[in-house]
């Protein structure tokens, strides 16, 4: 977890985008580190000439950048252990017997030699219904894990700096400008 210890000290600290930090800076009229002062040893002047008159100074007034990234809070582990619980359960059914008797019926007709004196037998079945059971196991419900994510709107407080210009004229008291918001200098 060494990562996410980085990225806390990173918040904490207040990290700087450096692409977009040169991009203001550049937009600003900077032309770089190779064509500062500090690369070439000279002194940088405007083309008219090397004059004081020719020289400027750089007003220079922050924004606050507001970016997002995306950090992992952890991972949860949800834990879901099934098991099998076995119910009781009964429920009435109508079965039928069949039984076989005997049924002797007095009756008075004359016989027949030929048919009434042959050796017979009857067979009957007997059938009993029983009651049979099966069983089915169905599916009726499914478990998963599923992220929602909400959005909150948080404010965001920082300082950013301006530069402001005091101006000591000899020929006029001295006076303080204080740039507004498009740069306008009041001088």
């Amino acid at each position: 977890m060494e990562y996410e210890t980085v990225l806390d000290i990173l918040d904490d600290e207040g990290t700087v985008n450096l692409d977009e930090r040169e991009a203001s800076w550049r937009s600003e009229g900077w032309g770089g580190y190779e064509a500062s002062t500090y690369a070439t040893g000279h002194p940088t002047t405007t083309d008219h000439s090397a004059s004081s008159a020719d020289e400027t100074i750089p007003v220079v007034e922050e924004g606050l950048g507001v970016g997002k990234r995306d950090t992992s809070h952890g991972r949860v582990r949800v834990r879901v252990r099934t098991y099998t619980v076995e119910t009781p359960v009964s429920e009435m059914a109508e079965l039928r017997d069949e039984h076989v008797e005997l049924v002797r019926t007095p009756v008075n007709r004359p016989a027949k030699v030929d048919e009434d004196y042959r050796e017979r037998s009857f067979e009957a079945e007997e059938h009993r219904e029983e009651a049979v059971v099966s069983k089915e196991a169905r599916v009726v419900e499914e478990i998963g894990l599923r992220k929602t994510s909400d959005t909150r709107q948080e404010t965001v407080s920082d300082t950013v700096r301006h530069t402001e210009v005091e101006v000591d004229d000899e020929r006029t008291a001295v006076e303080r400008h204080d740039l507004d918001r498009s740069r306008k200098c009041c001088c």
